[in-house]
């Protein structure tokens, strides 16, 4: 499929916040305690699958220069989480927080992909808008279940 420059520069980011998203759910899960929180681990799993989709989707769209891996803010986030981890341990609370932190970052790069300005594609419109649905139903979800703990 061909696309222009902007729209390819537009969907790499996506793929890339969404490898992120991955590997912070994936990290998230694996943070969770022993023993309970099999319904946190079945909803982060859920949400990473959702964004391996995505990601593929969209390299689909983009073609052989589409993105692989995950970007440099979403690794210093991870590491951050780690650092806080090591002086607030990892409860569900903390855990679900940090993740709200993440979707909010990822429902951000779904709404200034689809401003005006950035003259991307019809059909990578139509594929961003769909997806950014979902991202905002996780993130509704995420936010739900953090503020159960309060």
């Amino acid at each position: 499929m061909e696309t222009s420059n902007k729209t390819h520069e537009v969907l790499n980011d996506l793929i890339e916040i969404n490898n992120d998203r991955v590997a912070g759910f994936e990290k998230a899960a694996k943070d969770l305690e022993a023993g309970g929180d099999a319904d946190l681990k079945a909803v982060f799993a859920q949400l990473a699958n959702e964004s391996r989709t995505n990601a593929a989707e969209l390299r689909n769209l983009v073609g052989a220069d589409a993105e692989t891996g995950t970007s440099l803010l979403g690794d210093i986030h991870r590491a951050w989480i780690d650092v806080k981890a090591t002086f607030s341990g990892h409860d569900r609370k903390s855990i679900l927080e940090e993740c709200e932190r993440g979707e909010d970052a990822i429902k951000k790069a779904y709404r200034t992909a689809l401003q005006d300005g950035n003259e991307i594609s019809a059909n990578a419109v139509a594929v961003i808008s769909r997806q950014q649905q979902g991202v905002n139903a996780g993130h509704d979800q995420i936010k739900a279940l953090r503020d159960s703990q309060a």
